[in-house]
């Protein structure tokens, strides 16, 4: 992505997108003031106050030699510093040389841009601290009566339309940029979240401070494991590896996306899903059959970095709670015998095969063609009826994704 010029003054690579924006933002009100400061001072010089058209010239000078300082040195720190106070005093030095408030066409508003930047690129206790320093100066400069120039009461007038109409514009434009940009900022951060978390589980981490752990009972889960994977793993490097696996997890999600399912995490070579958790659906047990089919087929179908993989797919449905535990690294995560036992079905399965318990049997017989295996003796739960989906029926209606229990 291209940078704009000003965001390259002063840029660090280490910078937060908070920090680079708060440079951008500080250099560009910068730039703005010290061209509207140099417009200022000529036209007081032209009508005859030297000394209040010196300031804005110095103040101008000024900023564009600390400006170069800090693309050279980038110490922002002192940047920050030095530019608020110039942007706080020098307003009100010509207001004093001029003769007070009024001869001066309020040009101590300039100063606003101090205490109201510092909210922008400081801190809260910092931007208060300079809001004080500016209330002292203004009450100053309102009592303030010694003779300044003798300006027309038109070129008053004048001035005080353009301190007023300068000041508040790039007040505006400021705070326009800043949140325009935060708002981008915050718009990206709760697309990272959904991508990690369900929206309504993310909704209540947003607005409570609680455990969050809720039972469901009647949810499907589905473990997915690719066949063979420690030779496969020892035959490739790490990198490619990895990027084997994003490859299948890629398409994986998809499939999940298309029929509103929930991806719980990745363990490996090991994908999970559940439906029905955290929106309870009456179809829960069809829609990830049709995911297993799907997957199956995606797989059956092509070659991942010119390799041929095959997975075992086990599923089974049942009780579960689902939550977070922790306050920190967080994950949306399942519990109870269900989610065991349909890792047992993964494990236990075979290549190819898409085996469910006899639990999710009952719900899919109708609709989806199922081969009994007979029994397995699963570890733990001794013999255990089982089933391979081998698809689904014709003509079968199908339910509405998402469709509530």
């Amino acid at each position: 992505m291209r940078i704009p010029l000003i965001a390259q003054i002063g840029i660090d690579q280490r910078d937060s997108d908070d920090v680079a924006l708060q440079k951008m933002i500080l250099v560009g009100v910068v730039l703005t003031s010290a061209v509207a400061a140099a417009l200022w001072g000529f036209v007081y010089i032209a009508v005859g106050a030297r000394t209040a058209g010196a300031i804005p010239a110095a103040y101008s000078v000024l900023s564009l030699a600390n400006t170069v300082l800090f693309g050279m040195f980038r110490r922002y720190q002192v940047y920050r510093f030095t530019q608020l106070m110039l942007i706080l005093l020098l307003p009100w030095l010509m207001t004093i040389s001029l003769g007070g408030f009024h001869n001066s066409s309020a040009v101590i508003l300039w100063s606003t841009l101090c205490p109201l930047g510092a909210l922008v690129v400081h801190d809260l206790r910092s931007a208060s601290r300079w809001f004080w320093v500016f209330l002292i100066l203004l009450v100053g400069s309102a009592l303030q009566q010694s003779p300044g120039a003798s300006l027309p009461s038109s070129m008053v007038t004048f001035f005080y339309v353009l301190n007023i109409g300068c000041v508040l514009s790039i007040v505006f434009v400021m705070l326009y940029y800043f949140v325009d940009k935060k708002n981008l900022f915050q718009a990206q951060s709760e697309m990272l979240l959904l991508n990690i978390l369900p929206i309504e589980i993310s909704n209540i981490l947003k607005g409570e401070h609680r455990t969050i752990a809720d039972q469901y009972d009647e949810v499907s889960i589905l473990f997915a494991d690719v066949v063979q994977f420690t030779p496969l793993a020892r035959s490739m490097s790490p990198m490619e590896l990895v990027g084997l696996l994003d490859e299948v997890f890629m398409c994986f999600d998809l499939l999940v996306e298309k029929y509103r399912l929930e991806k719980i995490k990745t363990i490996g070579d090991c994908y999970m899903v559940v439906a029905g958790v955290p929106r309870p659906r009456a179809d829960h047990a069809h829609a990830l059959a049709r995911l297993a089919l799907e997957m199956q087929a995606c797989v059956a179908e092509r070659e991942f970095r010119g390799r041929r993989l095959t997975f075992r797919i086990g599923m089974n449905s049942g009780q579960v709670v689902a939550g977070i535990i922790g306050r920190k690294k967080f994950i949306y995560d399942l519990w109870g015998d269900a989610v065991n036992m349909a890792s047992r079905m993964e494990s236990y399965g075979q290549s190819e095969a898409i085996q469910i318990t006899h639990e999710t049997y009952e719900l899919i017989k109708d609709d989806f063609v199922c081969e009994t295996r007979g029994t397995i003796d699963v570890k733990g739960s001794g013999e255990m009826e089982i089933w391979h989906i081998l698809g689904e029926r014709p003509n079968v209606p199908k339910y509405l994704p998402g469709m509530a229990a």
